[in-house]
């Protein structure tokens, strides 16, 4: 029982300096703005062609 009292001191005295510690108070949450990349305005010159890529690791039997 000795052991009891020595734990439920020590949870005591962990709870009251947990308790100690004061918490911040927010009047408002304030998180900054995130940077956002501009979108880049991409023009195909040659008129609109789409570039074509090709799977290097298919195998065609021909």
């Amino acid at each position: 029982m000795a052991e009891d009292d020595v734990l439920s001191q020590l949870l005591h005295a962990w709870r009251d300096d947990i308790e100690s510690v004061p918490f911040p108070q927010f009047s408002e949450l304030l998180i900054p703005r995130q940077q956002v990349r501009p979108r880049a305005v991409t023009r195909c010159p040659s008129g609109g062609s789409v570039a074509r890529v090709t799977n290097a690791t298919r195998r065609t039997d021909a």
